[in-house]
């Protein structure tokens, strides 16, 4: 499944490490996992949905919120599943050997992964050939997550 909507005001500042995978794209403002967002309902919606402060959990230090219970147990039960890949930064700049904050409201589900991308154009551009920008981005993900500040 495959989404895109139309951008918004976010503002995805800082990283904060969380476990698996590194570094997390959070809101500089909130301190929130991909602005607030749902990562659950990107799966079980088949669209991005701002969670709610009354259905939040902490991972690793980072503040994840969900649209409702079900989706903040499954999400306790299976982070790995639900975390957007390489931390919710965009992995068509991965790919090229930088990190870019993608924003919640360009994404795509591949492999049953989710991804974030900085713009509608670099989702476009991952949509072209997505295995090879992922096997580049895992690649340069190691050397890429050290030059992300926390």
């Amino acid at each position: 499944m495959l989404g895109l909507a139309v951008f918004g005001p976010m503002l995805a500042g800082s990283a904060t490490s969380a476990a698996p995978g590194g570094p997390v794209v959070t809101n500089a403002l909130t301190g929130l996992a991909i602005s607030g967002f749902d990562p659950v309902a990107y799966f079980v919606n088949h669209k991005p949905r701002i969670g709610r402060p009354d259905f939040e959990l902490r991972l690793d230090g980072v503040i994840w919120r969900f649209t409702n219970e079900g989706n903040r147990a499954a999400f306790a039960e299976h982070p790995e599943v639900y975390l957007p890949q390489f931390g919710g930064y965009d992995p068509v700049a991965i790919a090229r050997g930088s990190s870019v904050p993608g924003h919640p409201l360009f994404w795509a589900v591949d492999g049953q992964r989710l991804y974030l991308f900085y713009s509608a154009e670099a989702r476009t551009a991952f949509l072209a050939e997505p295995a090879a920008i992922i096997a580049r981005a895992e690649r340069k993900w190691p050397t890429v997550m050290q030059t992300i500040a926390p």
